[in-house]
C-alpha cells in the first residue's frame, strides 16, 4: 500500500515520547520523502525549564517558536516537484505548550510573535496524531533516558497528554488520522506499519481513527 500523492506534507504529532520521530522516519523512508525533524535537544533552555519552569519557560518557548517557524517556512517555499515532506512536529503545537507554561503577559507577547510568523508557514496535507496513556508515556520517557528529560514530572506528562487530546478534539485545519498507539509498534513490527499505511490509503473523510486492540 502506498500513500496517496495528495498527501505531500505529512505531520506526525502527539505528546512527549509517543513515538512521533520513529514513525516519521519510517514514513519518510517508505515514500522517499524529505524528513524534517524538530531538534528539541538543541534548545539551550529546555533542561533548565524542566528544573525551573517559571524562570525558563519564556526563553524556551521563544527558541522553539523561531526554530520551528524557520523549518515550517522552508516547506512552504519548496517547489511541489521537490517531492513530499514528512515532519515530526506541527507548528500549532508550539502554542499549546506556550499556553501551558507561560504567564498571561508572557503568553500575550509570545502570541503576537506567533501571529506574525505563522502565515509564512505551510499547512499539512495530513496530520497523524498518535495517542498513548500517560503511564505509557512515562515508561517511554524513562526507558529512552535522554538527559534533558530526566527531571520531567509525571504530572507534567499527564498535562501534556490532556492538552493534546483537547486540542485535536476540535482540530480541522488538515485531514486528521487519530491513532491509538498503545498496541502498535511500528519500528519492531512491520505488519503494524503496513496496517497504518493501508489505513492512510483508505482515508475518505477529513477525520478518521485507527485503533488496533
Amino acid at each position: 500500500m502506498t500513500i496517496p500523492e495528495k498527501f505531500r506534507y505529512i505531520v506526525v504529532e502527539g505528546p512527549i515520547a509517543v513515538g512521533k520521530t520513529s514513525l516519521a522516519r519510517l514514513l519518510a523512508q517508505r515514500i522517499n520523502a524529505r524528513l524534517m525533524l524538530e531538534d528539541a535537544q538543541s534548545n539551550p533552555f529546555l533542561e533548565r525549564f524542566y528544573r525551573q519552569p517559571e524562570r525558563f519557560a519564556f526563553a524556551t518557548q521563544m527558541f522553539f517558536l523561531f526554530q520551528r517557524t524557520l523549518q515550517a517556512s522552508d516547506v512552504k517555499q519548496r517547489d511541489l516537484f521537490d517531492g513530499p515532506t514528512v515532519s515530526d512536529f506541527l507548528l500549532d503545537k508550539d502554542v499549546l505548550f506556550a499556553r501551558m507554561n507561560l504567564a498571561d503577559d508572557e503568553f500575550d507577547l509570545y502570541h503576537r510573535m506567533y501571529q506574525f510568523l505563522q502565515p509564512g508557514t505551510a499547512t499539512p496535507d495530513l496530520v497523524i496524531y498518535l495517542q498513548a496513556s500517560s503511564d505509557t508515556l512515562i515508561d517511554r520517557v524513562r526507558r529512552r533516558g535522554w538527559n534533558v528529560e530526566r527531571t520531567i514530572s509525571e504530572r507534567y506528562l499527564q498535562q501534556v497528554a490532556d492538552t493534546y487530546a483537547a486540542y485535536f478534539h476540535d482540530y480541522d485545519a488538515s485531514p486528521l488520522l487519530i491513532v491509538n498507539s498503545e498496541h502498535l509498534n511500528f519500528v519492531d513490527h512491520p505488519h503494524d506499519f503496513d496496517l497504518l499505511l493501508e489505513r492512510i490509503g483508505n482515508m475518505r473523510s477529513r477525520r478518521e481513527f485507527f485503533n488496533r486492540r
